[in-house]
């Protein structure tokens, strides 16, 4: 195991008596959503009641056909106005307070459960319980959870969490570590295979194929660097996937992707050489301009809408001196 295992019968004990939110990163993936739903139904089974809340919206794609599957309740945070209290106890589910892809709600921030690195901005944060894991899949620390307090998840609940493994991994091929793999091989006997079929075919709608066209389309290669824009909002989800899928050029080692929205650019970062921390690449690359962070090998960011003006009257070859820049690259 890489990292010390904390007991999740600890966090059972310090939420009872309190009324519990679980939250997501903003604009929660499959990973989030499998999460969430996975530990709200293990509390659950240990008589405590939660609510799933997250901000931003819900992409189209796969993590939308996980809540209609499985019935999972998440609940923006426009709803929740009124009702969460500030002494109400929040855990962070696949995020960390004050990572940048979490909106501080009113309630208390008391446990973290994450798969992605504690940095300076949250390292000072004082939970009463915290998890931070480097392993592929947060659902891979929520399924760990079961098997300490010797619970067997449902199959709605094992085939979300298989599904979330499967996805923030892909498939297998991307940060994986002897954790995902042995909660791959406990949730796999207990995941409902035409369940996961389903959640893994037709993920992609017509529309989205401009997506890919336009990344085609603008496309730069500087070494092994790819970088490229799509000059139209979309998904994060598909921000992501075509990321993946200009990583897998023969010449792109690390590729960086965004997209246009009213609000801002949404970026996408995917590594594969050792040398260079996807999420460490955007922080640097963004700085002063935005934020980002993640994983070594995939990471995400944003510069808000107030903030495009810096970039000056070329703003696609600025984005690329800056990521050039950061990775130590002759411009």
């Amino acid at each position: 195991m890489n990292d010390v295992r904390p007991d999740i019968s600890e966090l059972i004990g310090i939420c009872r008596g309190h009324k519990v939110y679980i939250q997501t990163h903003n604009i929660p993936d499959p990973d989030a959503i499998g999460s969430a739903f996975g530990l709200q139904q293990l509390l659950r089974e240990c008589g405590l009641d939660s609510t799933i809340c997250y901000d931003g919206d819900i992409d189209k794609l796969s993590s939308s056909k996980m809540l209609d599957m499985f019935g999972i309740e998440m609940f923006p945070d426009q709803d929740l106005a009124g009702d969460m209290k500030a002494e109400d106890y929040i855990i962070c589910v696949d995020s960390q307070k004050s990572a940048g892809n979490i909106t501080d709600l009113a309630g208390d921030e008391i446990a973290a459960i994450d798969h992605h690195p504690t940095t300076g901005k949250n390292a000072d944060v004082p939970y009463l319980y915290k998890d931070v894991r480097i392993v592929g899949a947060c659902c891979t620390i929520i399924t760990e959870y079961y098997q300490d307090l010797g619970l067997t998840p449902s199959g709605d609940v094992a085939t979300a969490l298989l599904y979330g493994i499967k996805m923030d991994t892909l498939q297998f091929s991307r940060g994986v570590t002897d954790e995902d793999i042995a909660a791959f091989a406990y949730l796999n006997a207990l995941a409902d295979e035409q369940q996961i079929a389903s959640l893994e075919m037709n993920n992609i709608e017509f529309p989205d194929l401009k997506s890919y066209g336009a990344a085609i389309n603008n496309i730069q290669v500087f070494d092994y660097l790819g970088v490229s824009y799509i000059p139209f909002a979309c998904p994060d989800t598909m921000v992501s996937i075509v990321a993946d899928f200009i990583l897998s050029l023969i010449e792109v080692e690390v590729a960086v992707i965004y997209c246009e929205r009213p609000d801002g650019l949404k970026f996408s970062v995917r590594s594969e050489r050792n040398d260079v921390n996807a999420g460490e690449l955007i922080a640097k690359a963004l700085e002063g301009l935005g934020g980002g962070g993640g994983h070594a090998t995939m990471a995400g960011g944003r510069i808000p809408a107030a903030n495009l003006g810096k970039l000056g009257d070329f703003r696609h070859n600025a984005i690329a001196e800056r990521f050039i820049k950061a990775l130590g690259m002759q411009f």
